[in-house]
């Protein structure tokens, strides 16, 4: 299948207001019109229009971008249709292994003294932590404590839970339809379903466990994903009205990895990217620049979602920054551009990304990815397919339970 030709979303026409935008995405893969149901396509948009309405409310009220993506990818992560957090895969052992990233274009107003520098950070190999993109937030305020842009396993967690990152049994992770795939793909009987147990710490006070996710721990819900054995993750990116850019990706990888494997979603250029650049073209287009009302920078964030082994081989996120940067392309050709090479290669999947501007392009080169846009008007764009325009979702649809 040839790469779905971008069409990128520009804000509406320039004025006083503020200019604010989250783009999000639930994944990209096999997924097949018709072999779904209006009601299965219609609870996958639900979630995500709850995922776009809870990072709003942050930017609405003159949040951060950091903040607002966290909070649209918590609602993935607590969905079990998505591939992260309750509802990730299983890797070849049958574990639950996760991984996620923040990364700021410029550090966020509400920490002044954080060092440019500074530009994110990430985690892998993570099996206790409920919600990871929680984290690395955390994580990326604690220089002090996590100086390093990556960490993994135990260390990270234990990180977090000193600073108050909820963390579970991980059994919390585990879902029915998750787990068949599991053993589909490796070619094992999905029948008897064994229904983990977890363990329950002694203290069960403690304000970074989970205990009410503990005691219901069984999936029983009877949906059936639409991404056939998911390779996606989830991710959202956000401009907030002070022009800083943030991405938030966060996955369980794809189903069967390796023990161990580290994907695209915790390396810095590979699976996401933001960053802001000055202008260039000399004092004469500076200046037309600032008459027209442009700044003095240039900005891009970005969050992948497919095989991210390919994703890494390219160094595809901070390809599209490079590309706007010295090539002088569009966010539309950039993006284009860079998943046209991805899948001239056999990497199959999507990006989402914004500019300073609130210019936002989404795109994929598979049979679809989930995603959506909001701006200040409030009115939450979703799509599935890859041929699939944005369009609000009718009310009364289904949602994640």
């Amino acid at each position: 299948m040839p790469a779905l030709k971008n069409i990128t979303l520009k804000p509406g026409k320039k004025s006083a207001e503020p200019n604010y935008v989250l783009v999000i995405h639930g994944g990209a893969g096999t997924m097949i019109r018709d072999g779904s149901t209006p009601e299965q396509r219609a609870k996958y948009k639900a979630v995500l229009s709850r995922a776009l309405k809870a990072g709003y409310e942050v930017l609405k009220s003159g949040g951060e971008a950091m903040d607002a993506a966290v909070e649209a990818v918590s609602v993935m992560e607590d969905c079990p249709l998505f591939n992260s957090g309750h509802g990730a895969v299983f890797n070849v052992a049958g574990k639950n292994e996760l991984e996620t990233s923040l990364m700021v274009s410029k550090p966020p107003a509400s920490h002044p003294a954080m060092p440019s520098s500074r530009r994110g950070s990430s985690v892998t190999l993570i099996t206790h932590t409920r919600n990871p993109s929680h984290l690395a937030r955390a994580l990326y305020l604690a220089p002090q404590l996590a100086p390093h842009p990556m960490l993994s396993g135990a260390a990270a967690e234990a990180t977090g839970a000193l600073l108050g990152v909820r963390q579970v049994d991980p059994s919390y992770f585990w879902t029915e339809a998750r787990w068949k795939e599991h053993r589909r793909g490796l070619g094992l009987p999905e029948d008897p379903v064994e229904y983990p147990r977890p363990e329950i710490p002694d203290d069960t006070n403690s304000e970074t466990t989970d205990v009410a996710s503990l005691s219901d721990h069984k999936d029983k819900e009877t949906w059936e994903p639409l991404d056939l054995m998911p390779t996606g993750t989830v991710g959202a990116v956000a401009l907030d009205i002070r022009g800083c850019i943030a991405a938030v990706t966060s996955t369980g990888g794809f189903t069967n990895k390796l023990v161990g494997r580290v994907g695209d979603t915790p390396v810095m250029g590979s699976g996401f990217w933001a960053e802001e650049w000055e202008r260039d073209g000399g004092f004469v287009k500076r200046n037309w620049d600032r008459l027209r009302g442009k700044s003095k920078y240039e900005g891009v964030g970005v969050s992948g979602t497919g095989n991210g082994d390919y994703y890494i081989r390219r160094a595809a996120a901070s390809n599209i920054a490079r590309r706007m940067q010295y090539l002088g392309e569009s966010l539309d050709e950039a993006t284009q551009n860079v998943i046209d090479d991805l899948f001239k290669e056999g990497g199959l999947g999507g990006v989402i990304a914004l500019d300073r501007e609130g210019n936002v392009a989404l795109p994929l080169n598979c049979g679809g990815m989930y995603r959506g846009v909001i701006r200040p008007d409030g009115v939450p764009l979703t799509a599935i397919f890859f041929d699939e325009q944005l369009t609000e979702l009718q009310a009364g649809s289904t949602n994640c339970t």
